[in-house]
């Protein structure tokens, strides 16, 4: 696992009077019931999460739930009430106003659900706007913002206006603004939401292919389970401001922390996340064919239900175990 990039401990967001005395006042770890007397609003509570470089973490849960309050006090666009965070071993909190305007101009790109696209400025000019900020001169920022319409997928339309593109080329544009200063991390807070299906679809493909290409540390909010599926190495899930559980989309499913992530993961189609090792039993001599054990469950589920018996599973040239067709009909049509 790469070095955490981006470190939280014990991080509380608290609205109200005077929340730093309050928590002090409880011993840094009010009770629900201390919060509610005192008239306190928990937007975050104790938070703790690690994000390595290179790594596409996503946060999910309700509206209210702390998400985006969590990704503002990660990049102290909020201060946090108490706690730790860390970005590249620096203490955020300790740091000065100055410190973090540089830190946000260059080594964060930050991406809403509503692209807050110059509507006076072009596309190249809207891409460049984060270099002219910084002073780069105009040649070189147009160059560079050249590039990064190219890089998503917008060549030739560097002279359009943000009312002449789709939602989705919008988006692109505001995906390649945040680009331009080559971040080290990557905040997107619900950046395809406001897109129609087919669109969303089509821009979760994008950020992929971007992400396949560029490597970024990624902090990405969304409400849509199957959008995280597709994203997330790992995925965080709040409720009323805690982080319920951190952990792969499978681990979540399979094995849920509380009942809150049963409950949140229960309609999600196991077959699409679980992999054929999750579910495999012992290798089987008698098993005949052969199957990958990091495939997805539904993408082997054919050859399995169709085979005589067990069908072996297979990892780096070995048999590690052995499927059978009712391992396999379990994860399709799991009651309830």
């Amino acid at each position: 696992m790469n070095q955490p990039k981006i470190v939280c401990r014990n991080v509380w967001k608290l609205y109200g009077p005077d929340p730093e005395k309050f928590l002090a006042a409880h011993g840094g770890n009010p009770s629900t019931e201390a919060i509610k007397e005192g008239g306190y609003i928990p937007a975050v509570r104790d938070a703790s999460l690690e994000v390595h470089e290179g790594e596409i973490v996503v946060l999910m849960g309700l509206s209210g739930s702390g998400k985006s309050t969590l990704v503002r006090c990660m990049s102290r666009l909020i201060d946090a009430t108490a706690g730790h965070v860390e970005f590249d071993g620096q203490d955020l909190l300790a740091a000065s106003d100055k410190e973090m305007i540089e830190l946000r101009r260059h080594k964060m790109g930050m991406v809403f659900q509503h692209f807050a696209l110059f509507p006076h400025r072009t596309v190249a000019e809207n891409v460049a706007f984060p270099l002219e900020v910084q002073g780069v001169d105009r040649e070189t920022r147009h160059a560079r913002a050249l590039e990064i319409i190219d890089l998503v997928g917008l060549h030739g339309r560097g002279d359009y206006y943000p009312r002449e593109l789709s939602g989705g080329q919008q988006q692109r544009v505001g995906i390649g603004r945040s680009l331009a200063v080559e971040p080290d991390v990557w905040f997107l807070d619900e950046p395809f939401s406001a897109l129609d299906p087919l669109i969303r679809r089509e821009m979760q493909d994008e950020f992929l292919r971007l992400q396949s290409t560029l490597h970024k540390t990624i902090v990405f909010i969304t409400h849509d389970f199957d959008e995280a599926i597709r994203l997330a190495d790992r995925i965080a899930i709040l409720h009323d401001g805690v982080i319920e559980q951190l952990g792969t989309a499978e681990e979540l499913i399979t094995d849920p922390a509380t009942d809150y992530v049963a409950a949140f993961t229960k309609d999600v189609p196991r077959s699409k996340l679980l992999r054929v090792h999750t579910l495999m039993g012992p290798a089987d001599d008698a098993a005949d064919g052969e199957v990958a054990g990091d495939a997805k469950v539904a993408s082997v589920a054919k050859q399995v239900l169709n085979a005589p018996g067990p069908v072996r599973v297979v990892e780096d040239g070995r048999v590690v175990g052995a499927i059978t067709a009712a391992q396999v009909a379990d994860a399709l049509f799991e009651s309830d």
